[in-house]
């Protein structure tokens, strides 16, 4: 890879900036991929470091070689997908062991999240909304509330609201 193409892409040359992603792919993709281990996680990885690398490359300032600044950049992006999906498993286990939907779930760990999520998506946009800031996100009242325009009380009695109709939904699923 030419210092030169670097350069050219760091200087906001986006043919560069393209040759330079089409070059590099495969090893961020394969960094990706041994440090997560699934395909589907390597693929979202990578379109982050993508995305990461346009909003970065004129940061490059050549102290160490493109390929070391890249194979930090990646790693990074792959520490932050690790911490959110925990954080989304977190959420995901909170709300699964909540006695009100327990009895209600598959007994099968990997469908659990999925069917509950599932459910979620097909509550009424407000409970939606509160139950994703706050349940999936790990946003507190306050903060939900800032991003629904709306009180805190409110966005509580959406997440009561919306505990109640999934309940519903998941009796209905399980039968």
């Amino acid at each position: 890879m030419s210092a030169e193409l670097v350069q050219k892409a760091c200087d906001g040359d986006r043919n560069a900036f393209g040759a330079l992603v089409e070059a590099h792919y495969g090893f961020i993709h394969s960094v990706a991929w041994r440090w997560c281990g699934t395909e589907l996680d390597a693929e979202d990885i990578v379109q982050e470091v993508c995305i990461r690398l346009g909003r970065s490359i004129r940061t490059f300032r050549g102290q160490s070689a493109f390929r070391t600044w890249l194979y930090t950049l990646t790693l990074n992006v792959v520490r932050d997908h690790q911490r959110q999906s925990a954080r989304r498993r977190r959420n995901e286990d909170r709300i699964a062991n909540d006695p009100i939907f327990f009895a209600h779930l598959p007994s099968e760990e990997d469908d659990r999240g999925d069917w509950l999520w599932a459910a979620v998506r097909r509550l009424p946009e407000k409970q939606r909304d509160a139950m994703l800031l706050v349940h999936s996100e790990g946003l507190s009242h306050a903060a939900a509330a800032e991003i629904l325009g709306c009180s805190e009380n409110t966005v509580s009695w959406h997440l009561h609201e919306a505990r109640k109709r999934l309940k519903d939904l998941l009796k209905k699923e399980a039968v």
